[in-house]
């Protein structure tokens, strides 16, 4: 999982487990799903599974779970994650890596030889788009005759969650405008922006792995999740696409008094605007709407 950061501080540049665990059910319902459609395909009793950004290790788990003779290394550029991953699975390889110059060994062999799945939940996504296809491609043409890459990414770049941190970053006259001013937010050809690129369509990836493979399953799921109020949904993003954005940003005390209380300023300001569009249900709550796409590609 990989984030740019203006910050010099490595400190910030850096994932918070600790947050992105605040959901740890809701961000593991799609790793279930896309193992229910990667079990068929594996025959071998003791597999070779790397899992690309595993974050804080809930989907190491969820793999060793389904295959109990694999062996399984989760591979992350966080340190902070990966700490909290080895304790969770002391026995389990994890390796700090980015998943953009990545290359999977089976054993002793390598160059990908008898690796059998390339395992992703949620991280594809952070790559540029210039890159991304040409990474997917080069990680399945890594594998050998009938290895499986399957990952899933959000999909959800105009969803009011996503679209309302552009906008409100894109606020004049706020205490957090100067931090933004040379942002290029919403511009694809600028790489540093703290907004993602949007998800390539389904037929673009279809069309891209195909040459290289005998089978691509493609699918699209939006998740509905019950969250408390638009304040969950803040809590909710802080610990993945929101992170950029607050990354450009000092923490309270950072810059002295012109620093104080901007980043807690935006969060007041994005909150309020995520009220306006996520109403509330019957008992008070919230529906968040997620969308995340599917992938599944058997090398041939």
């Amino acid at each position: 999982m990989s984030i740019p950061a203006p910050t010099p501080s490595a400190k910030k540049q850096d994932w918070s487990a600790s947050q992105y665990l605040k959901f740890h059910t809701e961000r593991t319902r799609p790793v279930y799903d896309l193992i229910s459609q990667i079990h068929p395909l594996i025959t071998t009793p003791n597999p070779r599974i790397y899992d690309l950004g595993c974050g804080p290790g809930n989907s190491t788990k969820a793999l060793i779970d389904a295959f109990p003779g694999a062996r399984v290394t989760g591979m992350d550029s966080s340190q902070d994650m990966l700490e909290k991953a080895r304790l969770s699975l002391p026995d389990v390889e994890f390796t700090q890596g980015d998943v953009g110059n990545f290359t999977p060994t089976g054993g002793d062999e390598e160059g990908g030889k008898g690796v059998d799945v390339l395992f992703s939940n949620a991280v594809f996504h952070w790559l540029r788009s210039s890159v991304r296809l040409p990474t997917l491609t080069r990680l399945l043409q890594s594998l050998p005759k009938g290895g499986v890459l399957a990952f899933q990414v959000p999909d959800n770049y105009t969803q009011p969650s996503h679209a309302l941190m552009r906008s409100t970053a894109l606020l004049p006259g706020k205490p957090w405008s100067p931090y933004f001013q040379s942002a290029n937010i919403g511009s694809l050809s600028s790489h540093t922006r703290p907004d993602l690129d949007p998800i390539e369509s389904p037929s673009t990836i279809y069309n891209t792995l195909v040459p290289h493979a005998s089978s691509v399953i493609i699918w699209r799921t939006e998740y509905l999740h019950v969250l408390d109020d638009a304040g969950k949904i803040v809590e909710w993003v802080k610990g993945t696409g929101l992170q950029p954005f607050l990354h450009r940003m000092p923490e309270s005390g950072d810059s002295g008094d012109r620093g104080r209380g901007v980043r807690e300023a935006f969060l007041k300001e994005y909150e309020r605007r995520l009220e306006e569009v996520y109403t509330r249900l019957e008992d008070g709550r919230v529906l968040l709407g997620y969308p995340r796409l599917f992938v599944v590609a058997v090398r041939k």
